[in-house]
């Protein structure tokens, strides 16, 4: 193993020879900068997609919407907090994700995103423990019904989650969590921090709205009041007879809200059905969570592009952390992190080869010009905005500076593509498409 512990050799299915002059010159070479090691290496053998079937049983749990993105034609799943995540809808044949990208980008779609869990933090003691979870400050950044996207970590600094994090009462917030388990950790932690709380999971599920027509679709639902909510902002209210609250939020870059439903497992049915035939003048479709958009607009995936081994320095969340909170956990390595530096950072490619369209099944290799492997790909998909294949990848602080030329060993391309380290977000930096004000048009 290189001491970054990724193997040099590449495990691709096709030889690929280096230039006669860069063999000679390799062994003369000083050792190249590497991404930093870690207690579990990064899998990046070239393994592959398999024909396997995934098994559907009860250790994994079915959201109250299973059912209903069965009958929309999903036909493709991942597992996310230990519930089943629809990833595909449209077919192949039909334009998959493109197509998909298409509906957000023009009209207005629907993701079943109940594998969001929230986690409920309630009591006396809730805005105490929650600032002491994260590394925000929630006393100055978060008044009741407004969100925040947050991250929490451990003593060490890694982050353990990047929620969305919603303050439905005084004494009431949800953690909108992505890919780990959110509530063991605050329980535990509370174990012994003795926080008058209560932490528990509960029955709310969202679903998200996004594409541009969403707004008048949301108007149709819930009147023009909803106009009103500003960018992270939240609304209480009702669709008929069911309890949801409402946020504009989502994660797709686009204008967008998500709507979590109270007492979901008994009423998904009724919310969906209301939500589709609202939609139907708007050219509604149900599709999955963008994973193109959210590459375009620079949305990080736990689990994936960073997790419990990486800090907020090296994945762009720095400006998350707050060391003028009196304390939070993982503030004095964070302290230390920063003062000395990091040894990688997560960066944007652009890049040649084929359009990726299909969900990259490995890290893909990163490599010098010679061929000798620095990184890794986390991330990447064809981006209809630049009309190039684009990534985030993982690599050495060497390697990260704008304009850094590179090359990823892409598995259906006979020999490693060029790639250029460029800024992220790819679209949209400011976000000005979701941030704008709809606040004129209701007056």
């Amino acid at each position: 193993m290189a001491p970054s512990s990724i193997p040099i050799k590449s495990h691709v299915s096709k030889t690929i020879q280096l230039p006669q002059a860069a063999q000679r010159s390799k062994a003369k070479r000083s050792p190249l900068p590497q991404v930093k090691k870690r207690n579990v290496p990064i899998n990046t053998r070239q393994s592959g997609n398999s024909e396997a079937r995934m098994l559907i049983s009860t250790r994994v749990r079915k959201s109250p919407y299973w059912h209903l993105s069965q009958q929309e034609g999903c036909w493709a799943y991942t597992v996310y907090n230990h519930m089943y995540h629809p990833r595909a809808y449209i077919s192949m044949m039909q334009g998959g994700l493109m197509k998909e990208y298409e509906y957000l980008t023009n009209h207005v779609t629907m993701w079943n995103v109940a594998v969001e869990r929230q986690i409920q933090v309630k009591g006396p003691d809730a805005a105490d423990f929650v600032n002491l979870l994260i590394t925000r400050d929630v006393h100055k950044r978060l008044p009741v019904n407004m969100c925040r996207y947050v991250i929490l970590c451990n003593q060490e600094g890694g982050i353990i989650n990047d929620p969305v994090l919603l303050r439905v009462a005084e004494d009431e917030f949800w953690f909108s969590i992505s890919d780990s388990d959110v509530a063991l950790w605050a329980q535990g932690v509370n174990a012994f921090a003795g926080y008058d709380v209560t932490i528990q999971e509960i029955d709310v599920a969202p679903v998200q709205i996004q594409g541009p027509k969403s707004v008048k679709l949301m108007t149709k639902l819930f009147g023009r009041k909803v106009m009103n909510i500003p960018y992270y902002g939240l609304l209480h209210a009702k669709l008929g007879r069911l309890n949801v609250v409402i946020s504009r939020t989502g994660f797709s870059g686009e204008v967008g809200y998500e709507i979590y439903l109270r007492d979901a497992t008994r009423h998904a049915d009724e919310m969906w059905n209301a939500i589709k035939k609202a939609g139907e003048q708007f050219n509604l479709r149900v599709i999955a969570p963008s994973h193109i958009r959210r590459l375009e607009a620079g949305i990080l995936s736990y689990g994936q592009d960073m997790d419990i081994e990486t800090n907020p320095y090296e994945v762009g969340l720095g400006w998350q952390v707050d060391f003028s909170k009196d304390d939070f956990i993982g503030k004095a390595a964070l302290q230390e992190i920063k003062r000395k530096g990091v040894q990688q950072k997560l960066v944007g490619l652009v890049m040649g080869g084929s359009p990726i369209t299909w969900y990259n099944e490995d890290f893909w290799h990163v490599t010098t010009r010679y061929g000798d492997q620095v990184g890794y790909v986390s991330s990447a998909f064809w981006s209809p905005t630049h009309n190039t294949n684009i990534a985030l990848a993982m690599v050495p602080v060497a390697y990260a500076k704008i304009g850094t030329s590179l090359k990823v060993t892409l598995p259906a391309e006979d020999a490693p593509v060029k790639a250029k380290v460029v800024p992220v977000p790819f679209k949209d930096p400011h976000k000005e498409i979701p941030k704008q004000s709809f606040r004129k048009t209701a007056a």
